[in-house]
């Protein structure tokens, strides 16, 4: 039962905002009582705490299925793209726009997750390309990976609308790769632009 009412609570916090469901609208989506769920979670932070372990294991997986799919370098930053918006698309807003404004603490402590997370998916993605021809031999990694990083984030954590950050989220790839690429990832981006806009 604690699982299913992690997962609900994600499903929901995810398509609400954490701010405006509350256990009440948990209990009766899933037709238990509040009572059901106390007996789990002394409070709604605990539960949003645990649902945010659960979505971090979610794009946890989410990436390295991505990554399994054997893409250069450049088609897999796509994919992951398209997938993450396949998995937050009925979000209406930014989950860590949310959880930074109404959840402070909680956004802190899931943000070393994040970084760690990211930055190595960042790094991985930069020796990937660069080892296809793809990214520049001469680029400083981690300088590169640290802009992105701070690029998406921010992005993340300033824009409230999902549907707006995941537009400016493709700029911001676009850029990304654009300053890495050699000759040829050019016309690998500019391929992936065009599927996109089809």
């Amino acid at each position: 039962m604690k699982e299913k009412i992690i997962s609900k609570a994600s499903e929901m916090f995810l398509k609400l905002g954490f701010k405006s469901i509350t256990m009440d609208d948990i209990a009766g989506e899933m037709c238990i009582s509040k009572k059901t769920i106390y007996k789990y979670f002394c409070n709604k932070e605990i539960l949003i705490e645990q649902t945010v372990d659960l979505i971090h294991q979610k794009v946890s997986e989410l990436i390295n299925e991505a990554i399994s799919k054997n893409f250069n370098a450049i088609e897999e930053n796509f994919e992951i793209r398209r997938m993450f918006g396949e998995m937050f698309k009925s979000s209406e807003s930014s989950p860590i726009y949310q959880l930074k404004k109404h959840y402070p603490e909680i956004y802190r402590n899931a943000l070393k997750f994040q970084i760690d997370e990211c930055e190595f998916c960042f790094r991985q993605n930069i020796h990937k390309g660069i080892a296809q021809n793809l990214y520049r031999k001469d680029l400083n990694i981690e300088s590169y990976v640290k802009f992105y990083y701070y690029l998406i984030f921010n992005i993340n954590e300033n824009i409230q609308s999902e549907r707006e950050a995941y537009q400016l989220e493709l700029e911001a790839l676009e850029y990304h790769t654009r300053a890495m690429a050699t000759a040829e990832g050019i016309i690998e981006l500019e391929k992936n632009l065009l599927n996109i806009s089809q």
